[in-house]
């Protein structure tokens, strides 16, 4: 094995990816990258042809592993992609994600130089219709996302968290990997302890992942209203770990809905989510940039939907989600007394 280009396990959890998961692994395949490739497919009970695909593409190449997820569940089929895989160095890659070509040597090269554990880019966000654009707009920018790098971009240097990620497969084992019970911020949670074990998360912008944003208003306040409610978990697990980045969208919901009611009592009260319509339209003016006014005038609704969906998703997180989280179960264990076990 090259010590400077050590083989790398590229590792997908996929379910219905019958569209994209060959060209995702051509891509993975074909890295400008010195040292040796495998690709790791983890296959949930797809309702489309996602099995036979992988079936064929590890068919026609010995670099490809195909195993079951029967959860269908990404922590789960990560971790038996983990556990499937053989090399020292573990790259998460999504089942419709295309990896620039040298993405792998850009990860290398940055987990030798700052000895890191995880190494990951941003998440470029791209659309093709106007709402796609408009979300995209509104996913890159600081109003809405906050000052998370892999989103916005900015200098290289160690993070919370990065998009998808390139690990030290000793990391992933000082941490036993990711926790099955987040169904969703399961990255960030298990950042969050690789950094606690003592391990740097660094963010590389040379490292740049395509990503297409939802489609549709419906689809993506289901997506951040999951966000929001499994962040609460991770704040609830891990203290300490919540700031005002996160608090903002919630406090932003109590207050559009205490302005709402009270005003039907006291007019002015009204002004509050008035000023938050003002105060998103007016933001989104410098997103435009060249996009076609449809998109234009959409980012306003991307906006609201993202703030608002995942400030109602992180105030009705329920005490019971992710109750099973390993996590929550070591630190119990960890108060018992020896008379208790």
């Amino acid at each position: 094995m090259n010590e400077d280009w050590p083989a790398v396990s590229v590792i997908m959890s996929v379910l219905n990816e019958e569209r994209h998961l060959a060209t995702a692994v051509r891509h993975a395949l074909g890295q400008d990258y010195p040292g040796e490739i495998e690709v790791v497919i983890a296959v949930g009970p797809s309702t489309d042809q996602t099995r036979a695909v992988a079936d064929r593409l590890a068919a026609a190449d010995s670099r490809v592993v195909v195993v079951d997820n029967p959860t269908g569940r990404t922590p789960a089929g990560l971790n038996a992609a983990i556990a499937a895989s053989q090399h020292p160095v573990v790259a998460r890659v999504d089942g419709h994600a295309l990896l620039p070509v040298d993405y792998l040597r850009l990860a290398v090269q940055a987990l030798n130089e700052h000895q890191a554990d995880n190494v990951g880019g941003i998440m470029a966000a791209e659309g093709e219709s106007p709402f796609e654009q408009a979300v995209a707009a509104a996913m890159t920018s600081r109003i809405g996302v906050g000052n998370a790098r892999f989103h916005t971009g900015g200098a290289s240097g160690p993070a919370d968290t990065v998009y998808l990620g390139v690990f030290r497969r000793s990391a992933l084992e000082r941490v036993d990997g990711y926790d099955e019970a987040f169904l969703r911020a399961q990255d960030w949670e298990m950042n969050h302890r690789i950094r606690t074990s003592g391990g740097t998360v660094w963010f590389e912008p040379r490292m740049r992942v395509s990503y297409r944003p939802r489609s549709t208003v419906s689809a993506l306040a289901r997506q951040y209203f999951h966000y929001g409610r499994w962040r609460r978990v991770v704040a609830r697990q891990h203290a300490g770990t919540i700031n005002l980045r996160y608090l903002a969208p919630p406090m932003a919901v109590l207050a559009i809905a205490v302005g709402t009611v009270v005003g039907f009592i006291f007019w002015p009260a009204w002004l509050i989510p008035l000023g938050y319509l003002a105060a998103i339209g007016v933001a989104a003016v410098p997103l435009g940039g060249q996009l076609p006014w449809q998109a234009r005038l959409a980012i306003p609704v991307a906006l609201g939907t993202m703030h608002l969906a995942w400030g109602v998703g992180f105030l009705t997180s329920p005490p019971s989600l992710g109750a099973d989280s390993r996590t929550m179960r070591a630190g119990s264990a960890a108060g018992r007394g020896p008379t208790d076990r």
